[in-house]
């Protein structure tokens, strides 16, 4: 017989987990020991919760496999709550283990204990308290299941103090052989028809076609069909951003270029669509038709309402489609790429803007020079995310990780980190607001602990820059949002880390470079001037977008 904080780590390691995110307390003190004797799991011991589920949440972005965070119970476990609503909206397959007091025999009476997993059940696929060791293998199989099967998101288990010392004769469960549902014919053949008969049809790739295969597919339909694209925040790189035929990123609500070239569209496949992001386009009774391809059926509201549905795996449903489709001689793209040659115009500009403090425009482009093809770039929070969304073309599924789900503050620094340890040898580098930075900047002792190489740019503005931008649309005072900062240089050498300045717009991308070919953990404090940005992401572009 073997205790269940074994058997635990024992049906871990049998789902192919590699790390353990998180900060124990004394009621998984059997699963720390447990861990310790694990040959295939390495703990990750973080500073705080939150960014341990982070961590996990972006290697399960990025493997495709759960990601395992832990923490111990009551303010342990309500620190997960913010990593596990990132997971469940963004798509993450993540599982958040959290330990609690006994649960046959209680010794302190109500003490630190809550509804853990009444508190996780809105914001995770499965949570489920662990009330018998010999129902943990079946109990983590199912957890790990439903983390990854479509929609992925996160899971929760709960294991109580005397449990996980209990012992059983129970063993892992092997993960079964499993293939998603694919399309009917008869979908893809209407998807099809509508196609052919179409005048200017345009891709959208959202959220759910950042997965896998989808890339590949995606590619040689476009390569095929010659059919234009522009991708949403959380569909970046799905298709490399330097094609001819990819026409922008919908990074703002209404009024860019995109969306002008989706009202020169007659018909709109939407592959991957995903409710928790903001609508590229609102659908009107009488106008464009859309076409949803997806791993599950459309949320039908007033302003999505699509007249064919493709429903099975989306890699599949778009490798069928590009077999029975050829180019039709009546397509006609004009007008839609003269609108792609306006936004490369528009997005171009301010790359070599010499102003100081930097604007982000000359942010995004001296970072886009740095990084390779397979480079990543992580983002936190904040108004930049728009400038980085719209203007800085991702080459490769994955290499830009923003949070367009829960789009929350904090998630930068960790992200990067998680992309480091699953991306060994990849340049990597975090962009983070000040605001966003600070809320998790702990974890730089981390970074440096684990000998991790990184490279963290603050972008510095004093203040809470997307919620005055905001605050101006809006026409109200500016009030409330500045604070004060850290010197950074200094705040990262504390830390064991590298700190560096930048002193004027030219210093940036050699400061980036230097940073990116010399190992350990590079802190760089970048002044921002967000001052224009009222005027260039709203009155300018929707100007020039409604010009052409």
């Amino acid at each position: 017989m073997a205790k269940a904080a074994d058997i635990v780590v024992q049906c871990l390691e049998n789902e192919g987990v590699e790390y353990v995110f998180g900060i124990p307390g004394e009621e998984n003190l059997d699963l720390l020991e447990s861990l310790r004797t694990s040959r295939k799991i390495k703990l990750i011991l973080t500073r705080h919760e939150q960014p341990a589920g982070f961590m996990a949440a972006t290697y399960g972005r990025l493997t495709g496999k759960t990601g395992v965070c832990l923490s111990t119970l009551g303010p342990g476990a309500t620190n997960l709550v913010t990593a596990g609503a990132y997971a469940y909206l963004g798509g993450m397959p993540m599982m958040m283990i959290t330990g609690q007091k006994p649960i046959k025999k209680s010794k302190q009476g109500r003490f630190q204990i809550l509804d853990v997993c009444g508190m996780m059940q809105p914001l995770t696929k499965y949570t489920h308290q662990l009330t018998s060791a010999d129902n943990i293998p079946s109990r983590i199989r199912e957890a790990v299941r439903l983390a990854e099967e479509e929609k992925p998101g996160a899971v929760h288990l709960e294991l109580p103090e005397d449990v996980a010392a209990e012992h059983t004769d129970s063993t892992p469960i092997p993960p079964s052989l499993s293939r998603r549902p694919i399309a009917e014919e008869k979908a893809i053949r209407a998807a099809v028809g509508k196609l052919q008969t179409a005048r200017s049809p345009i891709l959208v790739l959202g959220a759910g076609a950042n997965r896998k295969m989808t890339a590949r597919v995606l590619r040689q339909l476009i390569e095929k069909t010659g059919i234009p694209f522009i991708t949403t925040q959380l569909g970046k790189g799905v298709v490399d951003e330097r094609h001819p035929r990819f026409l922008g990123n919908a990074a703002l609500s209404a009024g860019d270029f995109v969306h002008r070239a989706l009202e020169a569209a007659d018909l709109i496949v939407n592959i991957g669509h995903d409710v928790i992001e903001k609508p590229p386009f609102f659908m009107v009774r009488g106008g464009t038709e859309v076409i949803h391809v997806n791993f599950r059926s459309a949320e039908v509201d007033p302003v999505y309402f699509p007249q064919v549905e493709v429903v099975g795996d989306v890699a599949n449903a778009v490798w069928q489609i590009s077999e029975a489709l050829a180019p039709q001689p009546h397509w006609d793209f004009e007008r839609i790429l003269a609108i792609r040659e306006a936004n490369e115009q528009q997005t171009g500009e301010g790359a070599d803007d010499a102003r100081f403090p930097l604007y982000p425009q000359r942010v995004v482009a001296d970072v886009r020079r740095v990084l390779p093809s397979d480079g990543i770039v992580a983002l936190d929070n904040g108004i930049y995310k728009i400038w980085f969304a719209r203007n800085y073309k991702a080459h490769m599924p994955n290499t830009v990780l923003l949070d367009n789900a829960l789009a929350t503050m904090g998630a930068g620094l960790p992200s990067a980190m998680a992309a480091r340890l699953v991306h060994p040898d990849t340049p990597i580098i975090a962009v983070c607001g000040d605001g966003g930075f600070m809320m998790n900047s702990q974890e730089l002792e981390t970074a440096v602990r684990l000998k991790l190489n990184l490279v963290v740019i603050i972008l510095r503005d004093d203040g809470y820059g997307m919620i005055r931008w905001k605050q101006a649309q809006m026409g109200f005072e500016d009030f409330g949002l500045d604070y004060g900062n850290p010197d950074f240089v200094k705040y990262a050498q504390a830390y064991g880390a590298q700190g560096h300045r930048v002193t004027s717009a030219e210093g940036l991308r050699p400061l980036l470079e230097a940073c990116l070919a010399e190992p350990g953990v590079h802190v760089i404090d970048c002044p921002v001037d967000y001052s224009e940005n009222d005027h260039l992401l709203h009155v300018e572009i929707r100007d020039r977008a409604a010009a052409v």
